[in-house]
């Protein structure tokens, strides 16, 4: 694709932004960059780019671009690039556009949760097996900025929102990993149905070469690839596991209790998934267990703080949402001690109590909503108010016994009584880790 002598418009001057202008600069284009926020935002703009601050909609009626890029964070079918669109050659995203300067293989990871997790965990196996594997797209940094290195990496390791898939022209992934689907940025989507069909573009430009990693009882279109499947429910999978080791073929593959710090049935699909794609790449079982001997998955997500007294103790505070809370709670295998609770946010937590009742032997509540949830959730299953994570945290070790799982998952934000959710699981971290 050349770009010598073509006009770019760039949509949206964030970090993806940035790449992208950069990319198109070093391909010979004039570049224009456009931003509705004001000229303190273009800092870090690459020299030699037009920049445009305060951007209108009357301004992108009258842009005539070759190309327009557009930023994830903007809406795709929204008025404002609707306007930037009407005398433009082509819209597309940074993603799409960086993989028209890409020659190496990408593999391609979409689900409405864990792709941050299995896009690591296919970085460490790649990375560990001399094949590049740099995390980058939606996690990471920007594809274009790894198209920009003086030695891009064999492989890369891409996170793809639905944001970034709804621009997707050409991209193709030989192996294209689909994690789950459950509803969610319906903020932005007209339709469910809109939304799944977003995240279905990662499959639109594989061919019977390519592999596509999916999970077993998803509802996909029939695919043009070679389907390889994972589980924890139906053995017959390609990859299956209960909760706690990984099986491939009648073989046993990975002890994730033994050998990582992974932890639930969603993390056990985030392993196979992993295993799955670079398998696909010829990494062996060998390989891909060494890599991922000693791992711990990201901070608070479903993070395994310490086992004291035959009790873990996990931390997910990221579970900032409903939705969060009820997947880091449906992968439990043990009985779970649940600590909830939070800012305020309107939320309905009625529909979480039937998968209480099924996974929590008790809940602690605390914050600004622990007596309206503890009310709630006592009808269900044993449950205590507390004010803060502190009295929290004691009071969950004092209700479980061995065997159980005391797991921090609040399913609201931290605003309350904290700065973000960062803060909020590194307490929790530190409070388990005074416990004697």
């Amino acid at each position: 694709m050349s770009l010598a002598g073509k006009h770019i418009a760039i949509l949206g001057v964030g970090r993806s932004g940035r790449a992208a202008a950069a990319l198109a600069l070093r391909e010979g284009a004039r570049v224009s960059a456009w931003d509705a926020a004001d000229a303190a935002a273009f800092d870090g703009m690459p020299v030699g780019v037009e920049i445009h601050p305060n951007a209108a909609e009357a301004e992108g009626y009258e842009l005539v671009a070759d190309l327009v890029v557009v930023s994830p964070g903007i809406d795709t079918f929204g008025s404002y690039v609707a306007a930037f669109s009407r005398h433009a050659g082509e819209v597309i995203g940074e993603v799409e556009f960086a993989s028209r300067f890409y020659q190496g293989q990408i593999v391609g990871i979409t689900g409405t949760n864990g792709k941050t997790t299995t896009t690591e965990l296919i970085e460490r196996i790649l990375s560990h097996a001399a094949l590049g594997g740099t995390a980058c797209g939606n996690y990471g940094m920007p594809f274009a900025e790894v198209v920009l290195q003086a030695n891009p990496p064999a492989t890369v390791a891409l996170e793809l929102s639905s944001f970034q898939l709804e621009t997707i022209r050409t991209l193709r992934p030989v192996v294209a990993v689909w994690l789950n689907f459950a509803p969610d940025h319906m903020d932005r989507y007209p339709s469910i149905d809109a939304y799944r069909a977003a995240k279905l573009r990662i499959f639109k430009n594989q061919t019977s070469a390519d592999v596509a990693v999916v999970r077993c009882g998803e509802d996909l279109p029939q695919l043009a690839a070679r389907v390889v499947t994972f589980s924890t429910t139906d053995p017959a999978a390609d990859w299956y596991s209960e909760g706690h080791v990984i099986h491939h073929g009648g073989e046993a593959c990975l002890d994730l209790d033994h050998d990582t710090s992974l932890r639930g049935l969603h993390n056990a699909e985030n392993a196979m998934a992993a295993f799955g794609a670079c398998q696909a790449l010829g990494v062996s079982l060998l390989m891909m267990r060494e890599a991922l001997s000693g791992y711990a998955p990201p901070p608070h997500r479903c993070e395994l703080i310490r086992t004291l007294d035959g009790v873990e103790y996990l931390n997910d505070s990221k579970a900032t949402n409903l939705h969060a809370l009820e997947s880091a709670l449906r992968s439990q295998t043990r009985p779970v001690i649940l600590i909830a609770g939070g800012k305020e946010k309107g939320l309905d937590y009625g529909p979480l109590t039937p998968l209480l009742k099924e996974k929590a032997k008790a809940v602690v509540t605390f914050g600004q909503i622990a007596r309206p949830l503890a009310d709630l959730f006592s009808q269900v299953v044993d449950c205590e108010a507390v004010m803060d994570l502190s009295a929290a945290v004691a009071t969950a070790r004092s209700l479980a016994p061995r065997g159980s799982t005391v797991l921090l998952s609040p399913g609201t934000s931290s605003f309350d009584q904290f700065t973000g959710y960062e803060q909020r699981g590194n307490t929790f971290r530190d409070l388990v880790h005074q416990l004697r």
